[in-house]
């Protein structure tokens, strides 16, 4: 049955729906299992029988027999133990201490803390609360500029989007039947060069106006050399450790993303055990986030293929397709309204459902207009930086008030984020000039 108009009318109420406040995963099935019935009804069936309850069954059983989503828990499960390890405090001090020869060595250390702890754990909640708690106030009171801290503790939670082991690349991975292990490889380079981009922002306004940024105290830029080695021994070098074996096991072939996934909980659980700091309390709040993060997920994928099997079946996949082509765009052209769009839609959904519901509607394009899913991929996962910084949906900034003095203002925030979209926006147009800075090490390690 062919009625893409009621294929429009489906995803446009689908968006109206989730606007108002429904969850995610509940509305994209009850329209789905609702426009499906009209879709599927054949006269004279009895209920039951209608074939869009064999579609929901199916779907199900397949995102829970998925092997590539088996990672998702584990990797959750990883960076909620070490989130609950107080190892965010040793390591942020140590690496302050160990850049106080740099301009903005606060701001720097927070940014490096982050991206190291965005890999660990891929939260983005997370980290920017726990270094709103940690970072921001210690910035402040060290006579930091509120805007410049707001960016850095903004802007460096949302990495773990986009740096391996990313749960986003292993979701985008399920979605567009793009190897993880190559998405991981093409990640890395963007992800370090974003990262880099945002310190070489920082020590540069550092440098033009040392105001923003105060020098340390006398007493921690002089504390010895040995010292500094032994701190940055027990807090940085452990964690590293871990993250680097976890990316290398799986980038170098040694392991699935999943068996990986699971080495890495483990080294996690071991990792808070050294810091005497695994206790049944924070290992049961664990394995409880786990799972309550790895349902909603899989739910999203419940729904989100049963909506755009319905979706499809309708024809809307089809109109979408005529109408792009229609405007007779080049493959510039495409990307650019590809990205244009997935930037509007991160201002109300979160990253989850835009993989999961959006982008497959411009998988089926990518191959008319000559575009690799793999770099496609890292091309949205870069674009969804924006969403976390972009006002006025900007949940980064959300993340921070939520914990951030009474006298920084939610506008203050926002005004920090600014420069730091700017460079991933700048990141992106890098991306667009020099793609090979996707595709060099995937090329590398797997060969074409």
């Amino acid at each position: 049955m062919s009625n893409p108009e009621l294929a429009l009318l489906m995803l446009g109420s689908f968006v109206f729906i989730v606007l108002l406040g429904f969850p995610i995963a509940f509305t994209l099935m009850a329209m789905a299992v609702g426009f499906g019935y009209y879709a599927y009804y054949i006269a004279g069936q009895t209920f039951f029988d209608n074939r869009v309850f064999y579609l929901l069954s199916q779907n199900t059983y397949s995102v829970m027999n998925n092997d590539v989503l088996t990672a998702v828990p584990l990797f959750l499960f990883m960076g909620y133990v070490i989130e609950r390890a107080n190892i965010l405090d040793r390591l942020f001090n140590s690496l302050q201490i160990a850049f106080r020869a740099v301009p903005a060595s606060m701001a720097v250390a927070a940014l490096v803390t982050c991206a190291l702890f965005a890999t660990a754990t891929g939260i983005v909640g997370a980290v920017v609360t726990l270094m709103g708690l940690l970072a921001f106030p210690a910035m402040l009171q060290a006579g930091y500029d509120e805007k410049l801290s707001a960016g850095v503790i903004c802007a460096g939670g949302t990495l773990g989007i986009l740096i391996p082991p990313s749960v986003m690349l292993i979701v985008y991975g399920a979605t567009s039947a793009v190897s993880v292990v190559q998405l991981y490889a093409a990640a890395l380079i963007p992800g370090f060069l974003l990262a880099g981009l945002y310190v070489l922002y920082v020590i540069a306004r550092a440098m033009l106006n040392p105001k923003l940024a105060p020098k340390l105290p006398r007493s921690q830029s002089t504390m010895p050399f040995l010292r500094v080695v032994w701190m940055l021994a027990t807090a940085f070098f452990p964690l590293a450790f871990l993250i680097l074996s976890v990316l290398g096991s799986i980038l170098f072939g040694l392991a699935t993303p999943s068996e990986a996934a699971a080495v890495g909980a483990l080294g996690a659980l071991s990792l808070a055990a050294a810091y005497r700091a695994l206790t049944w309390l924070r290992l049961k709040e664990a394995v409880f986030l786990t799972a309550r993060t790895s349902a909603m997920v899989c739910w999203l994928f419940v729904g989100s293929w049963t909506f755009s099997s319905i979706f499809s079946y309708l024809g809307g996949e089809g109109i979408i397709k005529d109408m792009v082509l229609a405007m007779d765009l080049n493959t510039v052209g495409f990307l650019l309204l590809a990205q244009a769009i997935i930037f509007v839609l991160g201002w109300p959904l979160e990253w989850s459902e835009i993989i999961i519901i959006f982008v497959p509607i411009f998988l089926p394009l990518l191959s008319h207009f000559g575009v690799d899913p793999l770099f496609f991929g890292i091309l949205v996962a870069l674009n969804l930086q924006t969403s976390f910084l972009t006002p006025p949906m900007a949940m980064s900034a959300y993340y921070l008030k939520g914990i951030a003095p009474p006298h920084v203002q939610l506008w203050t925030i926002f005004k920090g984020c600014f420069p730091f979209l700017m460079m991933v926006l700048l990141s992106m147009v890098l991306i667009y000039v020099f793609p090979q800075l996707v595709h060099w090490l995937p090329e590398k390690l797997y060969g074409n």
